[in-house]
Order: C-alpha cells, then structure tokens, then sequence
C-alpha cells in the first residue's frame, strides 16, 4: 500500500505457477523496434502502443518499457544466494540480450545479493542500460523487512550499492518506503545531498501516496514511483493518474495478485485461452495497455519466462477483451 515498507508475503507474493492457476495480474515487457505490436482493432489503441515504447526518466534518460526486477534471483526468501548461482547470472543476461535496458533492485534483496550477482553478470554494462536500486528497508532475518530511513542509514546504503554494483553514480535511486519514526523531508533532503555530490542521477520514490510525493518534490526533483499495482489490486490509482499528469514514470511492484477475487472463468483466463497463450501473457498485455508511463519489472528466476514475458509483447488484444480484462478491478 502507499507509504507502507513491504510485508513479508507481499515481498515473497506467489510463484508463476500458482499464477497460472488461478489467472492473475503479472508485469509487462514491451521491445523497442516493435512497432507493429498493437493491442485491439481501433487506431486509438494502435497509435497509443506504437508511439511509446520507450519512456523518458527524468526527460534525459531513456529507457525501454521492458523492465526486469532483480528481486527473485536472490536466495528462498529473497534472501541469501540462489540455488544455482549460474543460473541466475543466465536469467540476468537473457533479458538485456532481449532488450531489456531497465533493472530493478534494492539493496534489501538478499540483502546485497541482487545487486552483486548484477554486477558479476553485466559488468562492464552495456551502453544504455540503466540499474535502479533502492535503499531504506533492512533485513533483520529472512522474513523481516524493517525500514531505516535515516539520514545517516540512506547514505550508507548509497555508498554501499554503489561498490557491490561497481558503480560511481547511480541513474536512478530510489526512496523503498517512508519510514513512520523519520520525517520524510529528512530522509529525501539525504538523497538530495548525495545527488548533489554527484552519486545519484534520478530520484525516485517507492510506497508512496500523492501527497507524500508532492512533499518530496518540494525538496527534490522526482522522476518515478514504484507502488503496489496489478489487475485486482488498484489502491493506487490516484498516485498512478499523479503520475500520468506530472510525467512521471511508475514501476508496479507485485504485479502478480492473489486471484482470490476472480472466478474460474474470467475474462483474463478466457482471452488466454482464445488466444493459445498463458494468463501471465495476457496480463502483460493489459498492464503495458494501462498507461503510457507504466514501467513495468516483471521477476523472476528463470530464463524461459523472461523469453515469455516478451514474447507477450506480440499478442493482440481485442478492445473488448481489454475492456473485460480492465473491468476486474470493478
């Protein structure tokens, strides 16, 4: 929710296959140069998807409508290393090979493991590829996320992931919550001193309301917000229509909902079917549709569902099935 650290189920969420059973809301991905991927008949719905593959940070840093969040290569738990340590360098390497331009991560993810296996898969970084990483949250054990977001705190973990993503400034860094025993003009004023010391470039901001967004941007420029958002679970509407007013980029986190809401048969699982695709394909679809300044991060562990997600860049929905699709919320 705005302005609220992440829950532990909420960090953990559901895995793809419990998703494909029940029908629920993933992430989207969507490749420059893919023009001729329209979603629906209409010339509206066409034009809107073929003029915005890409999204402007800031106004000066470009980055694909793709996006991957590194949260799930870490350990069981988001914590400690993989399972198969290889395998998560593969996972990593696969989405830039694909377009993938925009990595999502924290410092909380391990904690310091994501941002570490980053760096031993990309580093030297390809030109154009941005690393967006967070600070604020603490991991005290496994299944515990405290924040900290203390002056102090926020420019240790800034130089923290700085060194662990070999890195001297970061292109974006974001603000992982507000922190209720910390004013949050301090906490922003800390970011601020640091991109004025030139170890940031963008500010963003994460579990946020509009108004603590606006108290923000009274001490920093604000480029993006990365709040809970997916098919069922629309409490942030406001801050994402905010969003869409002032030009700011907004990163859905737990696209993936619980699909306890949704019946059996439901319009997400039906066009699934029609289509010969999975739900999560659908849903991709559907979140990219939803607004041009959406900068979905969809997670995961393994190479073939980066490969699905985007490929569901491909799939061509309906107006009417995108209606049905939206109207779930309702």
């Amino acid at each position: 929710m705005a302005g609220e650290c992440l829950k532990p189920e909420q960090a953990l969420g559901v895995t793809r296959r419990q998703f494909l059973g029940t029908a629920v809301a993933s992430g989207a991905a969507l490749l420059v140069g893919k023009s001729d991927v329209i979603f629906g008949a209409d010339s509206t719905t066409a034009s809107k998807m073929a003029s915005n593959p890409t999204f402007a940070l800031g106004g000066d840093l470009t980055v694909n409508r793709l996006g991957f969040g590194a949260m799930r290569i870490t350990g069981e738990g988001i914590w400690g290393w993989p399972p198969d340590r290889q395998n998560a360098l593969k996972v990593l390497r696969r989405a830039v090979d694909l377009g993938v331009n925009l990595i999502d991560t924290a410092d909380a993810y391990g904690p310091d493991t994501s941002e570490l296996l980053i760096a031993e898969a990309l580093h030297p970084y390809p030109k154009g590829l941005v690393i967006a990483t967070k600070g604020g949250l603490t991991r005290p054990g496994p299944r515990d996320w405290v924040p900290n977001c203390r002056p102090e705190h926020l420019k240790q973990a800034l130089e923290g992931s700085l060194k662990r993503l070999r890195l001297d400034r970061i292109d974006l860094y974001q603000l992982h919550t507000v922190d209720r025993k910390v004013p949050l003009e301090a906490s922003v004023g800390a970011l601020k001193e640091m991109q004025d010391a030139g170890k940031i470039r963008h500010v963003g901001l994460s579990n946020v309301s509009v108004d603590e967004i606006e108290r923000a941007r009274k001490i920093v420029p604000v480029v993006s917000v990365q709040n809970r958002y997916n098919i069922e679970d629309r409490k942030t509407e406001k801050t994402l229509a905010y969003c869409e007013k002032e030009k700011l980029g907004f990163l859905p986190w737990f696209p993936i909902g619980g699909g306890r809401g949704l019946k059996p048969e439901n319009p997400l699982e039906k066009a699934a079917k029609d289509h010969g695709v999975s739900a999560v394909q659908v849903a991709i679809a559907w979140l990219l549709e939803r607004s041009p300044v959406m900068l979905p991060i969809p997670g995961t562990s393994s190479v073939p569902h980066v490969e699905e997600n985007i490929t569901a860049a491909k799939l061509i929905l309906t107006p009417e099935e995108w209606k049905a699709i939206d109207a779930l919320a309702s």
